[in-house]
Formats: C-alpha cells, structure tokens, sequence
C-alpha cells in the first residue's frame, strides 16, 4: 500500500465503514486498525469523522468516540440535525464529507499518502484534487456485496482501491465474540440519508 518510511493519514467516514463491515459482517477492531496501518509507514493522523444525535441523553456511538478520542485517533464530531421531510416523516441529517474534505486538503502537504475508509462517490472529486497535489490515495470499501459499497466513480479515481474484506483478517472482529446483548447497540452509528 505504502513505502513503509511514508507519511499517512487515515480518514475514516464513521458512518460509512460501520456500514460496510457490518456488510461483510464483521466489526472493525480500532486498535487494530491503528497497528496495522502504524507499520505501513508513519501514521502522521487517524481521523474518525460521525454525527451525533442531538439532544439524546445517551448515544450508542459515545462509547466508542470516547474510546477513539483516548487511543490516539482525532475524532471530529457535530450534531445532527432533525427536520420533517415533504411526506410529513422525520428525519435526521449528520453529513461530515465538507469537514474530512476541508481536512484532507489541509494537510496534504504533509502527506505521501491517504488512506480513505469510505465508498461514497461524493469524495471522488476530494481524491482527484489531492492527487493533483502529489498525494497517494488508496481508498478502503468493498465490492463483495452485493450491491458493492462504494461507488465505481470513486473505486476507479483512487491510486489504490482495498477492499475491507481483505483486511478482515487484521483489523476484525468477529460479530460472534461479542455478547449477544451489545451486538445490537454498542458502537452502531445510525445511518443518515
């Protein structure tokens, strides 16, 4: 992936590599992660980038952002925002690809390569305009579901394309080790339209 005397950056869309390993049906290991990708070069930042409800007592996402914030990852946050759709529905709405793009293009001049967890096909223009600056970017999502988890668009832009079922191996953890009763509320991060 890298030259290991590079420097990276981990950007990670929460919501989206939740999502995909949840697909592949697996949960991702941070701290692992963290190793796999330190001995790839040097880990110059992990950002975990993930929404918030507003105004809730307790979110099932707090655990683990407080668990990232403490073990060496840069955790950017805001609040959702809930409205009522025309159909008379409510919505909730926590979008964070304007401020992981803004983070991104700042520090690519530190960077010899990005490494981006996430298939939305909205980043495809993130990852040509950082290429254009010298940067290296492989992009981390899949393509073994069905339907695939990232966009072609994006999968076809970056430098390098992994998908997250090869990484299973070093950085999961399988949804069977958890006790039955977290397996369905610790660490999700709700899914926003």
């Amino acid at each position: 992936m890298s030259s290991p005397t590079g420097k990276i950056a981990l950007f990670i869309d929460g919501a989206n590599l939740y999502a995909t390993a949840k697909a592949l049906g697996f949960d991702v290991d941070y701290r692992r992660l963290l190793n796999e990708f330190q001995g790839r070069g040097t880990l110059v930042r992990a950002f975990y980038y993930t929404a918030l409800i507003e105004g809730s007592e307790y979110s099932s996402i707090r655990p683990l952002v407080d668990w990232l914030d403490y073990n060496g990852f840069t955790v950017v946050t805001k609040a959702t925002k809930e409205y009522i759709d025309a159909t008379g529905r409510r919505k909730v709405k926590g979008n964070m690809d304007i401020e992981l793009a803004v983070d991104a293009m700042e520090l690519a001049a530190h960077l010899d390569e990005i490494v981006l967890f996430s298939g939305d096909g909205d980043f495809r223009s993130l990852v040509e305009a950082l290429q254009r600056r010298g940067v290296r970017i492989t992009v981390v999502s899949t393509i073994s579901t069905q339907p695939p988890m990232i966009a072609d668009e994006l999968r076809r832009q970056a430098d390098v394309f992994v998908d997250l079922k090869e990484l299973q191996s070093s950085i999961g953890r399988d949804l069977a080790e958890r006790p039955a009763a977290s397996r369905e509320s610790r660490y999700q991060t709700p899914q926003f339209r």
